[in-house]
């Protein structure tokens, strides 16, 4: 949970985190938050509240502070997040807890329809993704109105392996940027893309080489501020003709969690030796 759980002025130093580290680039506009999970690289429900607090923040904040761009990238080198809490999901699955299910559902969706929507302020909001994006690090990095990835990360949704499909936001994002078939086809084979076909796809917005993501970031501000008013124009049109309404994702994390409790015990190995890999690819790369 935050250290700080009241919502400061501008005189006031921001929000301090555990799992969230944070900077504002006054001059820029920018501010910056990195994702620095306290266990695995996933998002636990630690990392949801604290994320859900700084997007509330920003919500009542984000003019006061003059942000106009906002990032959020990973701490963690050659990961960006490895999705959901799968250790979470196979003890709520066992014990046939769906209030459980459904609550972190919720935190999820409440986080990714903030982000999607710039706090309901006039930000741009940004992905930096500069290593491993899976699941619901990939349905994150979609979220926003930018995806800057470095050449060679790796994105894909690896749900259907264990029987399962990403429930928060994957289908909503990829058929609006793409279009239905494409996103089932991404949903449906498990398999991780290369930044370099995601951006081919129109997927990754922009391609920076290895260890230049925050430069590229710096660049894409540079280009947008020189026709701003046409930029959010733009994207206040593209959200009015084919929104995602919270309510959308509310919806299908109810087909999520019904889905969940469908799976058998050997689904459910499959998910726990997903989690054995994780466990040791982050082992490895600590």
């Amino acid at each position: 949970m935050p250290a700080v759980t009241t919502i400061a002025p501008r005189d006031q130093a921001l929000p301090s985190y555990r799992e969230l580290r944070l900077h504002l680039e006054e001059r820029r506009g920018i501010a910056w938050c990195w994702m620095q999970p306290s266990a695995r690289p996933c998002f636990s429900t630690a990392l949801l509240a604290e994320l859900n607090h700084w997007f509330e923040y920003l919500h009542q904040h984000a003019e006061r502070l003059g942000v106009r761009y906002h990032v959020i990238a990973s701490a963690v080198r050659g990961t960006y997040n490895l999705g959901g809490d799968l250790d979470l999901f196979h003890r709520l699955i066992r014990t046939r807890d769906r209030a459980g299910l459904r609550a972190y559902g919720k935190q999820c969706i409440d986080a990714l329809h903030a982000n999607l929507r710039g706090f309901d302020a006039p930000v741009t909001t940004i992905s930096l993704v500069q290593g491993s994006a899976l699941g619901g690090g990939f349905e994150a990095a979609l979220s926003s109105d930018v995806l800057i990835a470095e050449h060679g990360t790796r994105m894909g949704f690896p749900e259907i392996l264990f029987n399962l499909f990403p429930g928060m936001g994957a289908y909503s994002f990829l058929s609006r940027r793409l279009d239905a078939k494409r996103a089932e086809r991404i949903i449906l084979s498990g398999d991780l893309y290369d930044a370099g076909a995601l951006h081919d796809m129109g997927l990754v917005d922009v391609l920076a080489e290895p260890g230049d993501g925050e430069l590229a970031v710096y660049d894409y501000v540079r280009r947008e501020d020189r026709a701003r008013n046409g930029y959010r124009a733009l994207r206040q049109v593209r959200d009015r003709l084919d929104p995602v309404s919270y309510a959308e994702l509310r919806d299908i994390v109810e087909i999520w969690v019904d889905t969940a409790l469908r799976l058998d015990p050997r689904d459910l190995r499959m998910m726990q030796r997903l989690v054995s890999r994780q466990t040791a690819l982050t082992a490895a790369a600590a």
